[in-house]
């Protein structure tokens, strides 16, 4: 399946093409963030990562200027190659994405059966009262490590290390969070739209995460008819990086779920 919305935009893919497919949508970082969930997944699904328009460098359209925007773009490559029963994974903004898809299925009939299952892990997008999402934007290298990370020093990355090809490259993930996202990551209509999810959902969230708390995602799954809530202690916003086999423990039996 290709599921590139721009010609040559890459994807890593892993897994027998004859399994089920999990559709794996990163958050800002890019796609080495979901790199392990890919991993992991390919031992019983076919498991694919795309790139976002615009993330790594990559051309970004102008008709893809917000999340619903690459939401829909993505529905409709499921619709071009009749795709049923897919899971979305989604990790931060990718979790916003899967979401938004799901929201989007529901309301479309020429979606019927393609989206099965929902697994959201530390997602942003909607907005709780409370609990508003860390403004990203405002966070230096040292902030984003402690608002992301159970144990900072794992995810800080000093700038000066950074060559020049991986600075234009977070650079030009910031501009594709912005353009795409917002500056606040956020929608307020979200949430008030998440009661039509009808497949199987499941949130995860870590225990540390200073991005979006565990309040946070908690409101997020109590929108979501019948969602399952798992908070994975001793990690923040990047469970499946930070705390692997307790992120798998809480994926694992939900996926296996006829």
């Amino acid at each position: 399946m290709n599921i590139s919305l721009v010609d040559g935009l890459p994807a890593l893919r892993a897994g027998s093409l004859a399994s089920r497919t999990a559709l794996v949508l990163h958050g800002g970082g890019g796609p080495r963030t979901v790199t392990p969930l890919v991993g992991h997944l390919a031992a019983t699904l076919h498991a694919i990562a795309p790139t976002h328009p615009g993330w790594e460098g990559t051309a970004r359209p102008d008709s893809i200027a917000s999340v619903a925007q690459l939401a829909a773009a993505y529905l409709a490559r499921l619709r071009e190659h009749d795709e049923r029963d897919v899971v979305l994974i989604g990790s931060s903004i990718g979790g916003w994405v899967a979401l938004e898809m799901a929201v989007q299925a529901a309301a479309d009939d020429r979606c019927a059966g393609a989206i099965g299952a929902v697994v959201v892990i530390d997602g942003v997008g909607a907005v709780v009262d409370g609990e508003p999402v860390a403004d990203f934007f405002a966070l230096d290298a040292r902030g984003l490590a402690e608002a992301a990370w159970h144990r900072p020093e794992r995810g800080y990355v000093d700038p000066a290390a950074l060559t020049d090809e991986q600075r234009a490259i977070q650079q030009a993930n910031g501009r594709a969070i912005a353009a795409v996202a917002g500056r606040s990551m956020s929608d307020p209509t979200l949430l008030g739209r998440l009661g039509t999810v009808d497949v199987p959902t499941l949130v995860v969230w870590g225990a540390s995460d200073r991005i979006v708390t565990p309040a946070y995602g908690r409101a997020v799954a109590r929108a979501i008819p019948g969602a399952r809530f798992v908070e994975v202690p001793e990690a923040g916003h990047l469970p499946h990086l930070e705390a692997p086999d307790a992120t798998w423990a809480a994926i694992d039996p939900f996926l296996a779920q006829p």
